[in-house]
């Protein structure tokens, strides 16, 4: 009863026909809109909801499409995927949300890869020619796909601190990856060639030299480099998605794999640009996650220390404050504290702003999240380059856990591996508070010379434990 029941005709929908086209429309639509709500932080929860309507339609009208069969299956996996999902999105920390976005990532890429292998196994069953129209984007999902799920989990081992995040390269790493990818391409023309009966041996030894060539590739990439690879990857999947849409004729697939793809290589160029940096030059150089005695130990060098008092009485008797968050306050779990902070100076009349850099913490968009999330206004949340010409104007700088994006380094030091990398300018403040627990470098494996600036106060403290010390020194004031 139950094999009848998992082969019971449910479809009511023409693939081809006006009612699927119409409700994938709908579903693209929403999909847009959505991404369009998402990029402001006062309306993204409100795009998610959108995004997660077109996609329940999407699902929805794939199901109902005419040759669709093995419902047991479909309801089953449904099931599971839906229950990891959600166990796993309400369980996970937004310090470990980066790595939470390569895994899905990684999924979507490896879910891509098995289409295509799928299509592949499909399409030799009929004993007919494979199309060449169906078989070239089957091809390129496959490499792609394979390429990002394979390359998506080593940037979540890195950044989960399972494998080292310093760069690991292989002898002729170079040399390899271009026997790999002369291979890869090779294969491919083979299958596209002998379309009428391609060999599968073929298909997944190209399969398996596309997931060596995925961690191959990411593997030599710095730690500091990992959010812009996750990125990148995610471009790859969202392209590989769209190619696996033009083999199944399937609409939706299509558009939101484009949207997936170009907003991802978007977000890389951004990035990329952020950190003064060409995306060959990210890929290829191996920078970051400096290991000790290569550069990555703090010098020796006299800094200022003080207490939670003393870093109370600078802010409290200021007239403008910016505080610069970073990666350590998303460690810490500050920003209720920091916004804590921030409202008794505000009781003062001081007036507070937060500096933003693009790819502070790992990923975009991370502090703008932790700060919304303990209810900063957005207003106060400064651009980097409209908050740099006020720093000279600036009472107190307070910089929370941050380190790379705000080092003097890049613009003083030619021969520093940051060189030329934008940064927050919070030394030109008057004076400037650093919240962190050591002097510790941060992902570039580089000294701070911030740390060591006249008008520079360390207060070496957990973030949240300082932050909470803080605001009751100034209430007390």
């Amino acid at each position: 009863m139950a094999t009848a029941l998992s082969q019971m005709p449910l479809a009511v929908l023409d693939p081809g026909g006006a009612g699927a086209t119409a409700l994938y429309i709908v579903a693209f639509s929403l999909f847009i809109l959505g991404v369009r709500r998402g990029t402001h932080p006062t309306t993204a929860k409100q795009g998610n909801l959108i995004a997660v309507a077109g996609m329940a339609i999407a699902v929805a009208t794939t199901l109902l499409l005419d040759g669709i069969g093995n419902w047991g299956l479909i309801v089953g996996g449904l099931a599971i995927g839906a229950a990891v999902g959600v166990i796993a999105s309400i369980r996970v920390q937004m310090t470990a949300m980066p790595q939470m976005v390569a895994l899905y990532n990684g999924v979507g890429g490896g879910a891509v890869a098995l289409i295509a292998w799928s299509e592949l196994r499909h399409g030799i069953s009929l004993g007919e020619a494979i199309p060449l129209d169906t078989l070239i984007p089957v091809l390129f999902s496959m490499v792609i796909g394979s390429v990002s799920f394979w390359g998506s989990n080593i940037a979540f081992a890195k950044l989960q601190g399972l494998i080292p995040t310093r760069p690991l390269a292989v002898p002729g790493q170079q040399v390899v990856n271009a026997l790999l990818l002369i291979g890869i391409v090779a294969a491919c023309v083979s299958l596209a060639i002998d379309n009428g009966d391609p060999s599968q041996a073929i298909f997944i030894a190209a399969l398996i030299a596309a997931a060596v060539l995925g961690n191959l590739v990411v593997l030599p990439i710095g730690g500091a480099d990992m959010p812009v690879v996750i990125s990148l990857l995610n471009a790859f999947t969202g392209i590989a998605a769209a190619a696996t849409g033009f083999a199944l004729d399937n609409v939706a697939l299509i558009v939101a794999g484009t949207l997936v793809g170009s907003s991802g290589t978007i977000l890389t160029m951004k990035m990329a640009t952020a950190m003064n940096r060409s995306v060959a030059n990210i890929l290829f150089a191996g920078f970051g996650g400096a290991p000790a005695g290569a550069g990555g130990v703090a010098e020796e060098r006299p800094v200022t220390s003080i207490g939670a008092q003393d870093a109370a009485i600078k802010l409290a008797y200021a007239d403008s404050v910016v505080i610069v968050p970073g990666y350590g306050l998303a460690v810490a779990q500050a920003q209720h504290a920091i916004k804590e902070v921030a409202d008794e100076l505000e009781k003062r009349g001081v007036g507070v702003g937060y500096a933003i850099h693009p790819v502070a913490g790992r990923m975009p968009g991370h502090m703008n999240v932790l700060l919304a999330e303990a209810d900063v206004p957005y207003e106060q949340l400064r651009e980097m380059e409209e908050i740099n010409p006020e720093m000279p104007r600036t009472d107190v700088a307070v910089v929370v856990g941050a380190n790379d994006v705000v080092n003097p380094a890049a613009k003083n030091d030619p021969d520093s591996p940051i060189a030329g990398m934008p940064i927050i300018e919070v030394d030109e403040a008057r004076q400037v508070i650093v919240i962190k627990r050591s002097l510790s470098p941060g992902f570039a494996g580089i000294d701070n010379d911030l740390f060591y600036e006249p008008n520079t106060s360390m207060l070496f403290a957990d973030a949240k434990q300082a932050a909470t010390e803080i605001a009751a020194e100034i209430g007390q004031l």
